[in-house]
């Protein structure tokens, strides 16, 4: 049996020093069923904190308030792993952003490969934006500065 990993390596840490978008799963609170969305506002505090930030529109905000057990599941160079935790309110609403956002950090209890035995990714997940462009860099660096003042 391998050794519980409670925190992110020093590759995974630096992966969220950029923009990495990542898949969020809650327990939804009003079916107590599992959802997954994607959020790329998301980066490494420390090596046991993720601090990410939720458009208060999203019944994401609601489900971590209810059931703050969360996992974030991010595509690595050559694995997919999946990060266990409790999500806790940061700020709320987080200040500094044209519109009104609720910022978390999850208290990091489990860091683990997720990729199926004997299977290495070929190549991580790449996205692209599709709205303005410029309005996109401005958005994103009001809630990446924002989020650090938190």
């Amino acid at each position: 049996m391998s050794e519980l990993v409670t925190q992110l390596s020093e590759p995974l840490f630096n992966s969220f020093q950029s923009e990495t978008f990542v898949l969020l799963s809650t327990v939804d609170a009003e079916t107590g069923g599992p959802t997954s969305s994607a959020i790329s506002w998301v980066y490494a505090l420390n090596p046991s904190t993720l601090r990410f930030a939720v458009d208060h529109r999203s019944r994401l905000v609601n489900n971590m308030k209810v059931h703050p057990r969360i996992t974030m599941t991010v595509f690595g160079a050559e694995t997919i792993y999946a990060i266990n935790g409790v999500a806790e309110v940061a700020q709320d609403p987080l200040a500094g952003v044209p519109f009104k956002m609720c910022c978390f950090d999850m208290k990091i209890d489990a860091v683990r490969n997720a990729l199926f035995y004997g299977a290495q990714l070929a190549s991580a997940p790449t996205y692209s934006k599709v709205y303005d462009q410029r309005a996109m860099e401005k958005l994103d660096n009001q809630v990446f500065t924002a989020m650090q003042k938190a």
